[in-house]
């Protein structure tokens, strides 16, 4: 099907690249790659085969911790003592020992790399972890934050490496002696569905990709609704809100959640009947890094008939793109709830010869061929989508072709290996009043002005489930009133800095551009297409509430109060801070 991976592409932010994509990795890796090689990981054993191998120098063990000696002998004391409490912690907490990584050891490097899905943070002069720790156990997770706590150690949790500004793994925090560890969450990843009661047990760690295998294992008439994107973790996904294909009729990913264990600032595991509601409301659309560490979701699953329709049909200026636009704003949020049609737009073609805009219209219809184009006659009929554009396929095919992938292989869901690696720059807008034909015009000029600055407008509907959930159900708060939702995307396979800093620049005008067009006062932004132009804060730990206010307030929008509530509740001390976190409101309150 024509544009399907143009989907796969605003789903991660990044497209997929192939050859291209392996060898931009090795440029890059090559341009950066500053770590030292030395292996360092849990026990005895493993360092004295690391030896035994040529990989360190062999020395007398000192004690029972003879690295702990070396590290400590670089003026490292936090960082020891930290890596001593953790380790003692965790001793014997499982029969598959969790492993820490840091700078000095040979697996770092690749391991910090390996779920990286932005490259331009590999050499953007951010902060690196001092710590990378992979637990296997829940128990793990919670030392890891006692452990912290208890030595000036911060966390920051990553699930799939989907952070569009790398602020899960990476820090721009002024402080030059405050160090962190990047809690890799991919070893927690297990999957419990209960077809009967249609539910699922899910670890923060797995993928969108391995939870629509295993739920359609299960059954072929359940599904969860949530992104295109395979390979996306599921905690941060469910954490920011979770749109996709699926929400007009079932919600965000985030409405359908039923329970979830959570790690709090004092170690302990939480479920929603112990971590209470407020909290249980937070970490479903608030950004639940900024309240503790999330390990599992319970998922409620839902319906879909045995067969599904896809369609996609593309259009250019020239074969009348704006007009069908311009009415798509108006239809497709009002549409039965059983149909989804998003649009894609870009700038295509040379300049001076045939440079145009060509906008591909996707759509998922719940149920056959036949109902689908019955409905887009009734609704859409200018469309012009014909049998042959259609393919019927199960719910988990229609995963499989809107992430780019073959048909005859579901198998493919469970490779979790980054396939969209490159540098890429994303914004968002919600747009809810239709932008006017003559406005498309003027922005179509300024898409193909910039023939060397490939953005791409990707727009999904609103309506159906969406506008019938209150906006302070859950923390996400996006919802009547809302038309549809811009994503900007711009991506590039260059490695110069300057390059990088022109098209950050272009990706910035273009937003100014579009401001008289979109959502005002606030301007709202969505969470999971993180955008740090919005603000930041650098001092750690140290956010104010009014400070926050400036990309708090355009993500959650009436909800960012409550949501600094909740943390003044739970982290106090702000030790879950990031550069656009919520501080504790009792903190803001004296800070205002």
């Amino acid at each position: 099907m024509r544009g399907d991976n143009l989907l796969s592409d605003i789903g991660s932010g990044s497209p997929k690249t192939g050859s291209r994509q392996r060898s931009t990795i090795q440029e890059k890796e090559r341009e950066c790659n500053s770590f030292s090689i030395l292996v360092l990981q849990r026990g005895e054993e493993e360092l004295d085969d690391a030896a035994a191998a040529g990989q360190v120098k062999a020395e007398p063990l000192a004690g029972s911790r003879p690295w702990l000696r070396r590290w400590n002998s670089l003026g490292n004391h936090q960082q020891t003592n930290f890596l001593n409490c953790f380790l003692e912690a965790t001793r014997g907490s499982s029969s598959s020992p969790s492993k820490i990584y840091t700078p000095n050891t040979t697996s770092f490097s690749t391991l910090f790399r390996s779920s990286i899905q932005n490259l331009r943070f590999l050499c953007s002069g951010a902060k690196t972890p001092s710590f990378l720790i992979l637990p296997s156990v829940v128990h793990d997770a919670q030392a890891a934050v006692i452990c912290g706590r208890r030595h000036g150690v911060r966390l920051r949790a990553s699930s799939g490496g989907h952070d569009y500004e790398g602020l899960s793994y990476v820090s721009f925090s002024s402080s030059t002696d405050g160090p962190f560890a990047v809690l890799d969450l991919s070893g927690l990843r297990s999957i419990e569905v209960d077809a009967e009661a249609r539910t699922a047990w899910v670890g923060a760690g797995a993928t969108l990709g391995e939870v629509y295998y295993h739920v359609a294992a299960a059954s072929p008439t359940a599904a969860f609704p949530a992104g295109v994107c395979s390979t996306v973790g599921v905690g941060g996904h469910i954490s920011g809100g979770g749109i996709g294909s699926l929400q007009r009729k079932y919600g965000v990913a985030a409405d359908n959640v039923v329970d979830a264990k959570l790690v709090n600032a004092e170690g302990e595991l939480m479920t929603r009947e112990t971590m209470r509601e407020d909290l249980f409301w937070a970490i479903r659309g608030g950004g639940a890094a900024n309240f503790g560490i999330v390990v599992a979701y319970k998922l409620r699953l839902v319906s879909v008939p045995p067969k599904l329709t896809l369609f996609s049909v593309s259009r250019t200026l020239e074969e009348g793109a704006t007009r069908l636009l311009y009415s798509w704003q108006s239809i497709a949020p009002r549409l039965a709830d059983d149909l989804w049609i998003t649009a894609v737009a870009s700038a295509v073609g040379e300049a001076q010869l045939n440079r145009t805009i060509q906008v591909t219209f996707v759509g998922l219809f719940l149920g056959p061929r036949g109902g689908m184009l019955a409905a887009i006659k009734k609704t859409f009929p200018e469309l012009g989508v014909r049998a042959e554009d259609c393919n019927e396929l199960s719910w988990v095919e229609t995963t499989l072709s809107l992430d780019d992938h073959a048909l005859n292989d579901t198998s493919v869901l469970l490779d979790r290996r980054p396939v969209y690696n490159n540098s890429f720059k994303s914004k968002s807008d919600f747009v809810r009043k239709p932008i006017s034909e003559k406005t498309w015009e003027g922005i179509w000029e300024a898409m193909m002005e910039g023939e060397e600055e490939p953005l791409m407008m990707a727009m999904q509907p609103w309506g159906g489930r969406l506008w019938e959930i209150e906006d302070d159900a859950i923390a996400f708060p996006h919802r009547k009133g809302n038309l549809y939702i811009i994503q900007y995307v711009m991506r590039w396979f260059e490695t110069e800095a300057a390059v990088t800093e022109r098209h950050l620049t272009w990706m910035r005008k273009f937003y100014e551009y579009m401001a008289p067009h979109v959502s005002s006062n606030p301007r709202a932004a969505y969470l999971n297409f993180k955008d740090i132009d919005l603000g930041s804060s650098t001092e750690e730990g140290r956010t104010s509430y009014r400070e926050a206010s400036a990309w708090g307030r355009r993500y959650f929008l009436h909800n960012f109060e409550k949501l600094a509530k909740v943390k003044a509740r739970v982290d106090p001390e702000n030790y879950f801070w990031n550069e656009q976190g919520i501080p504790p409101f009792t903190f803001a309150v004296a800070a205002w």
